[in-house]
C-alpha cells in the first residue's frame, strides 16, 4: 500500500522541534548550531511541504497554530523513540560508573551490607545507588539498571526474576516466652499492618487464621515503609507480616521470631530491570552475576525455614 505523501525533511522536522520547543527560532539555531535564517527556512520547507502554516510570525514572537500545536505533539514523541532506540543500541558511555535504582527497604536491609563483597571484586567501577520506590526512567538519566518488586511486567523493558518472595508472620523475641501457651501469648499482641500494596491480599487470610488465637484484629499502626516497620518490630511493638528477605537475618539472630507456623507466598518478587541493551554491558554482567550468587543466601534460609511451616492458602479454615 502506497503512501499518499512523502515524509517531509528529517532537517525540517529537527528544526520545527526545537523552534515549537523555545517558540523562538533563534533559540532553536543556537541549540542546533545553525544561524536563524537557517532554521526559518527549514520551517519554510516543512510548512511548503505540508501546505500548512505551523506558526503565527509577529514582530517579536513566534507562537504555534493549532496545526503546529498538533504536529509538535507527533514530531516531539518521535523524535524521543529515536533517541532512546539510538541510546539503547550505544555502547556504554561510562563503562567505569554503575548507577542502580534500588527499592529502599532492600537497599538499606540486605544489599548495601553487602556492597562491600562487589566492590572488592570490582574495584574499577563507581557505584552508584538511587533508592526508589516506583520504575525509574531510563531515557533521561544515567541509570543503568533497577532492582524492583513487582510481577516482571515493565513496557518496553528487559527484567529478570531475582528471588521470589515470601511473607511471614514475626515479632520480637521478648514478646514470648516458654512460661505460658502461645495462644495466651498472642491474644495479647497487637497487630502491626503493613500498608504496602503487596500485603492488600495478606489480611484477609491473616484475620481469619488468627480468629483461631483470639488475637485483636485491629490494627492501631499502619506503615507504609518496611524499614520503619522492621523498627517498630525491634522496638516490641507487636506482630507483623513481613517480606522473608528482609527479617530471615534477625530470625536467625533470635532478634525476631516467627510465633506462628504459616507463611504466604507475596504476590510481588524482586527483578533486575533495563532495556534490553543494558543487560549487555560488562558492568551490568559483573553486578549480576555478583547479587546472583549472593542472593543464593536468601533461598538457602528460606528452605530451612519451610520444614516447619505452611503456606496459609492451604489450610482449612
Amino acid at each position: 500500500m502506497s503512501r499518499s505523501r512523502s515524509l517531509p525533511p528529517l532537517k525540517s522536522m529537527q528544526a520545527f522541534r526545537y523552534a515549537a520547543e523555545t517558540l523562538s527560532f533563534k533559540a532553536a539555531a543556537d541549540q542546533l548550531f545553525v544561524t536563524q535564517a537557517a532554521v526559518s527556512q527549514q520551517i519554510k520547507t516543512l510548512e511548503q511541504h505540508l501546505g500548512v502554516a505551523l506558526f503565527e510570525r509577529r514582530t517579536r514572537q513566534v507562537t504555534l497554530t493549532s496545526e503546529g500545536q498538533y504536529l509538535y505533539e507527533y514530531i516531539e514523541k518521535a523524535f524521543r523513540l529515536l533517541e532512546d532506540g539510538v541510546r539503547g543500541i550505544a555502547e556504554d558511555a561510562n563503562p567505569n560508573t554503575l548507577v542502580i535504582s534500588v527499592v529502599p527497604s532492600f537497599s538499606s536491609r540486605w544489599l548495601v551490607p553487602r556492597l562491600g563483597h562487589f566492590q572488592q571484586q570490582a574495584e574499577d567501577i563507581n557505584l552508584r545507588l538511587s533508592p526508589s520506590i516506583g520504575l525509574s526512567d531510563f531515557s533521561d538519566s544515567d541509570l543503568d539498571l533497577c532492582v524492583r518488586l513487582g510481577q516482571g511486567e515493565y513496557e518496553g523493558l528487559q527484567s529478570e526474576l531475582l528471588f521470589e518472595e515470601f511473607l511471614i508472620p514475626v515479632c520480637h523475641s521478648d514478646l514470648c516466652h516458654e512460661d505460658e501457651p502461645i495462644e495466651q501469648q498472642l491474644s495479647r499482641i497487637p497487630i502491626i499492618t503493613d500498608t504496602g500494596p503487596d500485603m492488600d491480599h495478606v489480611w484477609p487470610k491473616l484475620q481469619t487464621f488468627l480468629k483461631m488465637y483470639d488475637m485483636p484484629l485491629k490494627s492501631h499502626l499502619h506503615v507504609a515503609d518496611s524499614t520503619s516497620l522492621v523498627e517498630a518490630l525491634l522496638s516490641r511493638q507487636g506482630l507483623a507480616m513481613m517480606r522473608f528477605s528482609l527479617v530471615y537475618e534477625l530470625l536467625q539472630k533470635d532478634l525476631l521470631i516467627c510465633p506462628l507456623p504459616v507463611y504466604m507466598k507475596s504476590k510481588y518478587d524482586f527483578y533486575l530491570v533495563a532495556p534490553a541493551p543494558h543487560f549487555q554491558y560488562d558492568k551490568v554482567q559483573n553486578f549480576r552475576r555478583w547479587i546472583k550468587g549472593e542472593i543464593k543466601e536468601v533461598d538457602l534460609a528460606w528452605s530451612h525455614f519451610l520444614r516447619d511451616h505452611v503456606e496459609l492458602n492451604e489450610l482449612p479454615f
